[in-house]
């Protein structure tokens, strides 16, 4: 949330205790969070500033609150739609309305619904209209009646049923869609299929040299319940890229049937006992699960493993993302930056300690110019005037050529005393192309403006990367695979809590980084800034009240994140709320000290007892909150900066050799392992087995996005551009818990699941 209003959600306590049950956690906290929510709070105003109404639910609990009061809240509208449908048609019993109201999934609700919707003409329907429908109740009632014979009485070439075959077909269209549209059948089969499928892929004809990047899935199966996240989603991606064919089949014995058959027959009393009638319904079921419902069911797993494997990518991308925004900032130095480029040649910013772009310049080092000694010269000046601390370089195209370019000045001029060092320029151009740049510097060359981004962003990364659109930054696996919504609400949460987490000085700050303040928006953040500019920097929280449109509601949920450094109130440059200032002013009439003096005295302020200064508005958990904030006010909480040194001379793949120690950053973090920047213009990749000594379950728990990590090279595949890592201390040795078996391939199941694809 964003601090939007909120469609209301009916007041429900089912939905309350079952979001409660979900989280592990009191009904009357997720009730609480929800009146909250409802009454248009944001996630991290809740998280911070209204423990005791939640009980201290943190803002990951209420991120999934909010997801899934949304979903319960749209099924319940949904369930009113569908009762009063059914009810308007005459047919809704206690049974059928006590399901319904139990019903707590979407499918599971339309499946009880499809019987009864207003559907198009169908093939059972014209056999109804034909008046066959008492012949298909008539055989599936009675066995031991003779199809054939039964359908003679039916044929009536004035109702289109020329011959008694006719009749039977139409007989068998209405039972086939009375067995599909059976949902306690249909949930059982769909189970099966789901907990017993197997997924499978093989190569399209013709396919092979464009599908080289699936060569795994060429002839591959594996149950589709237990399937990976990262492999469901590259199977699917070679689906929609039209170079696999993927199909869900589950495994059985062929003299004993299909299992799905099986309980079709079971429920609707089929069964080969030798009657006239048998062999016609049990051909009649396996129509059904051939034409509905094997082709609903297998579509509903694919889509079930679709939507497990994108809430796990999305989890993953969402973790990466808050890592990378989360790194640590470089702070307030001059930093040039430099935007690698070979025959456009390299783009170059100095931007000032605030980051105020100050000068530009573009150098061409490499081909076809070749001006190193001008480039070198061109630097060495801008450096000099500007007094430049980091050189900042893009990782892309040429990215070690020109880092080597920097290093070779420093080399010569020692005394500039440079850092230089190497940073995604993932979204650069991004940044560069957007509306956004454009009102920022609208008399900027777009490729300069790229490396004024990768200066900011060493700066300060969370300033600056919040200009970009989340999914254009690319830590994520398949990002553009996955559902985009869920994808851009996740990230939009992530983005929101890092900067509210982080706290924003009001006075410098950008309107694309205070629209991300808890309570505001991009209308509200443009006229602060323009406030700013003709009234000068704020003194005091109080006086955003006087912004435009920056109402009540907008300043009590922003008020806590936004800091005025040096303003008349010290504690307006602190994390401590101002509806909560009266808490430290009794502090500090109870201790005799003045408001100011109380800031940064760890030592005195640890001797105090929140117990004593709580009250009914105040409880003990935010009075712990204020103190720990006044021993450091508006304190950062990411990490101290640090600087990755690539080798000299290992700029290429064809440098790697194996059981080279290696500085790198860590550039994304997956399910099966980790992305190292080794700066040689190809991530390696640290697999989970290789993360540690010990046994890894989950990469995040090891390793971060902005992370400097040592790494030792196994192997290099040139050919494929693969490069294999390990962080162990012993690279290769087995952990002490063995890894999972490899997924089966199609060759080695027992069960033939793909002959059908081929």
């Amino acid at each position: 949330m964003t601090g939007k209003s909120r469609t209301p959600a009916p007041a429900t306590p089912s939905i309350a205790r079952l979001i409660a049950s979900e989280l592990g956690v009191q009904e009357r906290q997720v009730q609480a969070a929800m009146d909250l929510l409802e009454e248009g709070a944001t996630v991290p105003f809740i998280a911070r500033y209204r423990k005791e109404r939640t009980g201290g639910l943190d803002d990951t609990q209420l991120r999934t609150l909010a997801e899934r009061l949304d979903y319960l809240t749209e099924l319940a509208k949904r369930r009113d739609v569908v009762l009063a449908a059914i009810r308007e048609q005459g047919k809704l019993t206690a049974d059928l309305e006590r399901e319904i109201m139990a019903a707590m999934t979407k499918v599971a609700l339309e499946d009880l619904y499809t019987p009864y919707k207003q559907k198009r003409r169908t093939k059972a329907t014209i056999a109804k209209e034909a008046g066959l429908e008492p012949l298909a109740e008539r055989i599936l009632a009675n066995p031991a009646l003779l199809p054939a014979g039964e359908a003679k009485g039916f044929v009536s070439k004035k109702k289109g049923v020329e011959t008694a075959d006719a009749a039977l077909d139409g007989a068998r269209e209405i039972i086939v869609e009375k067995i599909a549209e059976t949902p306690r059948l249909a949930r059982r089969i769909r189970e099966k299929v789901w907990s017993d499928g197997r997924l499978g892929s093989t190569l399209v004809k013709g396919k092979a040299e464009e599908a080289a990047k699936f060569s795994d899935y060429f002839d591959f199966d594996e149950p589709i319940a237990k399937m990976p996240s990262h492999r469901a989603l590259a199977m699917l991606r070679g689906q929609k890229d039209g170079v696999l064919r993927v199909k869900v089949a589950v495994p059985h014995a062929e003299d004993r049937g299909h299992p799905a058959v099986r309980d079709i027959c079971a429920e609707f009393g089929i069964a080969k006992k030798g009657r006239p009638g048998d062999d016609w319904l049990v051909e009649t079921a396996e129509a059904a699960w051939k034409n509905r419902l094997e082709p609903s069911s297998s579509r509903e797993s694919i889509n079930r493993l679709k939507e497990a494997a994108d809430g796990e990518a999305i989890r993953v991308f969402s973790r990466n993302m808050k890592d990378l925004l989360m790194a640590a900032p470089a702070g307030p130095k001059t930093v040039m930056g430099i935007d690698p480029g070979i025959r456009t040649g390299c783009k170059v910013a100095v931007v000032d300690a605030t980051g105020k772009l100050v000068e530009t310049a573009t150098i061409y080092p490499h081909e076809p110019k070749k001006d190193w000694t001008g480039a070198l010269t061109t630097l060495a000046k801008l450096c000099k005037k500007h007094k430049v601390e980091l050189v900042s370089v893009g990782n892309g195209t040429a990215g070690r050529e020109t880092d080597k370019l920097v290093a070779d000045l420093s080399g010569k001029m020692p005394d500039l005393g440079l850092t230089r060092l190497m940073v995604s320029e993932a979204g650069a151009s991004v940044y560069s192309a957007s509306e956004l740049a454009a009102k920022e510097f609208p008399d900027l060359d777009v490729s300069l403006r790229g490396a004024v981004s990768i200066a900011r962003r060493l700066q300060d990364p969370l300033a600056e990367l919040v200009k970009i659109e989340p999914k254009a930054i690319g830590v994520g696996q398949y990002q553009h695979d996955v559902d985009q919504a869920a994808l851009a609400r996740s990230l939009d949460g992530v983005v929101e809590d890092c900067v509210n987490a982080v706290g924003v000085d009001v006075n410098t700050a950008s309107a694309s980084l205070l629209s991300r303040v808890a309570g505001l928006n991009a209308a509200i953040a443009a006229n602060i800034v323009a406030y700013r500019d003709k009234n000068g920097p704020f003194k005091t929280r109080s006086e955003l009240k006087k912004v435009p449109r920056l109402g009540a509601k907008a300043f009590e949920q922003a008020a806590g994140f936004l800091r005025i450094m040096d303003g008349k109130n010290p504690l307006d440059a602190s994390g401590v709320h101002p509806e909560a200032y009266p808490v430290v002013e009794k502090i500090a009439k109870a201790t005799g000290r003045k408001v100011a003096s109380l800031i940064g005295d760890k030592a005195f302020l640890a001797k105090l007892k929140p117990e004593e200064f709580a009250d009914a508005a105040f409880g003990v958990p935010t009075v712990k909150d204020i103190l720990a904030e006044l021993e450091k006010p508006g304190r950062d909480p990411r990490p101290e900066f640090r600087t990755a040194a690539f080798r000299d001379g290992v700029e290429t793949l064809a440098d790697l050799k194996s059981g080279m120690r290696l500085e790198g950053v860590v550039t994304n973090v997956t399910a099966f392992g980790a992305f190292v920047d080794i700066g040689v213009h190809q991530d390696g990749l640290v697999h989970i087995s290789e993360l540690a000594d010990s046994f890894v379950k989950d990469p995040h728990a090891v390793v971060k996005a902005g992370q400097v990590v040592q790494v030792t090279v196994m192997d290099v595949d040139a050919a494929r551009k693969r490069i294999g890592l390990s962080m162990k201390k012993q690279p290769g040795r087995s952990t002490p818990k063995p890894a999972a078996p490899p997924p089966r391939r199609a060759e080695d199941s027992p069960f033939g699941v793909l002959s059908k694809l081929k």
